[in-house]
């Protein structure tokens, strides 16, 4: 199968993605106190943390636009599947499904599917493997588009940061108090629901804790781990992944765990110190 996957820069990529000729990935654009970063590989998330930490205002972000994406599509007869953001999180996954409807326009024969995520960041990463997987066996287009939407209904995604406010802010807590992130150093283990929208799984008192506890938590969420991936996403803080690692490792037998760093839109909802995973 000829294929392109196409992702909003909320997919977080592992090197072997990285390096893939038929991945495309569609930048969304951040904003601090009124200077924009794009979400590229000029992205510089040192610089983006600090001037995080340094501003009075939450930063935000804009999804691209439809036509972004159309042209990231392409106009040949290549396949293509997108991934993006959790359509309950972002306006990514309708502008990518305007922009699929502008390109069927010129090239109605062309096949598009847009996965919602239902998910973030390393939940995509994983997404996006799949896609590679089915691929790799032979599956035709209808078939992975099949495989792959049931493997995002089995999906299961968590986070535990040092802070919630940004999410807050913009408004991705609805029904949950993040005040509580800052009283007796309380920290939720967040959880995507099947919609794709947070909400609380359970607390920790500080980040180690919380942490741990969210290793815990897998195991009630998932039973058949060895046909699974679990992957782990940090924003700046790659010795507490590795730990999170060695304790998956310790407590499931997953067929493998991987870890990436987080790009853009990642960090500025995980903030520094941040930890996602999904298997």
């Amino acid at each position: 199968m000829k294929y392109r996957i196409v992702g909003d820069s909320c997919l977080d990529l592992t090197e072997e993605l990285r390096n893939m000729d038929n991945l495309t990935i569609v930048p969304l654009v951040l904003q601090v106190d009124g200077v924009d970063y794009v979400d590229d590989s000029s992205f510089d998330q040192k610089r983006f943390l600090r001037a995080v930490a340094e501003s009075a205002e939450c930063p935000k972000s804009s999804c691209p636009s439809p036509e972004s994406f159309k042209e990231a599509y392409g106009d040949d007869d290549t396949a293509v599947f997108g991934v993006t953001l959790s359509a309950e999180l972002s306006g990514s996954y309708n502008s990518a499904m305007i922009g699929r409807q502008l390109a069927l326009e010129e090239h109605p024969d062309k096949k598009i599917h847009i996965f919602n995520s239902r998910s973030a960041s390393v939940g995509q990463t994983l997404i996006a493997m799949k896609i590679v997987e089915c691929a790799k066996a032979g599956c035709d287009f209808e078939e992975t588009v099949e495989k792959v939407e049931a493997y995002i209904d089995k999906q299961q995604t968590m986070f535990v940061l040092e802070n919630l406010e940004t999410l807050r802010k913009n408004g991705r807590l609805t029904g949950v108090k993040a005040t509580l992130v800052s009283v007796l150093n309380i920290k939720p283990v967040m959880i995507a629901t099947p919609r794709g929208t947070i909400d609380q799984k359970s607390l920790g008192r500080g980040m180690k804790k919380a942490v741990m506890k969210m290793a815990e938590e897998v195991g009630g969420l998932v039973k058949d781990t060895e046909d699974r991936v679990f992957g782990i996403a940090h924003c700046n803080c790659y010795e507490r992944a590795i730990t999170l690692k060695k304790e998956i490792l310790k407590r499931y037998h997953f067929r493998d765990v991987i870890i990436v760093n987080t790009a853009g839109v990642s960090t500025m909802y995980a903030n520094d110190g941040g930890v996602i995973v999904a298997f």
